[in-house]
């Protein structure tokens, strides 16, 4: 199998894995217990949390761990808006994962003000009109960057267009693979994963910044600082800092590699397949992703698309929500002005680390391939 679809998850890593066994066997004590035991475990967790800080340029006591992205998304959309009551108008991205999108139609059945942001061609969002969501009621999602496209919000205009306001971002896919430096970027809180950069699933965290008063949506324990009630799951925490530590060290090099990798990729299919269109910009989009479109889509299946790649050894996505085994058409792509067709028969190429130039090029031919057979044409 050639595994590209490294945004939907990745490979947990060798390291990593060796960095959580022995939380999973003889360190199995509960970090609040203040026994022997439960210290080592306590000691365990706070160094994990130094780690995520550092790598965000942030203070320990703003990293709060959660399950992953989504938990950390939800909490903090409906802290905000409800616990907390720091805010009560809502304005998302229409590119946003459904992890921020579905929360915020909940909000909007429930009364909230809400206003979902058109983007442009590109997926960025229109920053002359959302300075009218500069006000100290509202609360702005926009995530860092795609996970569709790999296009790169411009955090740090947004914060200047919206001062007043609070700013919260999906950094799930970027995270471990562009800097990330949270006082820069000037959000006050921000959402994180491990198993996207070779982490183990089931942990993420939140950043909140120092001074907001965010109370937990989840009752239970005083975990977290109160902010996040739950037993913290010390060798998945443990890993996830063991993942990040590592993608930080390695931040260039990968990236590098990913880059090339993708470049190469961009030029064999635009080279290959007549009326693709590249959804991935060039400049300013994650090193890992891109993202093709076909001008003729009403003549492909999407589907048929992915399950023949699927049959060749090659796993790839179109990017969005799998529901009742159907592939839906992209949300992403639709925002971004793309015709129902063409969003349904996208197709995702997400690289890794231990992507190969060698898996990009056979993949690349047998999507050249698939894509022939579908229009019906034969073989030069």
């Amino acid at each position: 199998m050639i595994y590209l679809d490294n945004s939907a998850t990745t490979r947990l890593d060798e390291d990593v894995l060796e960095a959580m066994l022995p939380w999973l066997r003889d360190g199995y004590g509960n970090a609040s217990s203040i026994y022997d035991l439960g210290r080592r475990a306590r000691v365990a967790v706070e160094s994990a949390r130094s780690t995520i800080a550092a790598a965000l340029n942030a203070h320990p006591a703003e990293i709060i761990f959660t399950s992953g992205g989504t938990e950390s998304n939800n909490a903090i959309l409906k802290s905000v808006l409800h616990e907390s009551s720091l805010a009560r108008r809502l304005a998302v991205g229409a590119t946003e994962h459904h992890a921020v999108l579905h929360p915020a139609e909940a909000e909007r059945v429930a009364g909230t003000a809400v206003d979902i942001m058109g983007v442009d061609h590109d997926g960025l969002v229109d920053l002359t009109a959302l300075e009218q969501h500069n006000r100290a009621d509202t609360l702005v999602s926009l995530m860092h960057a795609n996970n569709e496209t790999g296009i790169i919000q411009p955090l740090v205009e947004v914060r200047k267009r919206v001062p007043l306001a609070l700013l919260h971002s999906d950094a799930v896919q970027s995270f471990g693979k562009i800097p990330i430096d949270v006082q820069g970027l000037g959000v006050d809180f921000l959402s994180l994963s491990a198993h996207k950069i070779h982490g183990p699933k089931g942990v993420g965290a939140m950043f909140i910044r120092k001074g907001v008063d965010f109370k937990s949506h989840q009752q239970g324990g005083g975990q977290e600082r109160n902010r996040r009630a739950g037993t913290e799951p010390v060798a998945l925490i443990v890993g996830f800092a063991a993942a990040a530590k590592k993608a930080m060290s390695e931040l260039d090099i990968r990236s590098n590699h990913m880059l090339e990798l993708v470049r190469h990729a961009r030029q064999m299919l635009q080279s290959d397949i007549p009326d693709v269109r590249i959804n991935t910009p060039e400049t300013g989009s994650l090193p890992n992703i891109l993202n093709v479109s076909f001008l003729d889509a009403d003549r492909l299946d999407g589907e048929a698309i992915i399950q023949s790649m699927d049959i060749a050894g090659v796993a790839v996505s179109n990017g969005s929500a799998c529901v009742s085994g159907s592939q839906q058409p992209s949300h992403v792509l639709l925002a971004m002005g793309r015709s129902s067709a063409e969003s349904h028969a996208a197709v995702r190429i997400s690289v890794s680390i231990h992507s190969t130039r060698q898996e990009i090029e056979r993949a690349c031919t047998i999507l050249s391939s698939v894509v022939r057979n579908l229009r019906g044409q034969t073989h030069n």
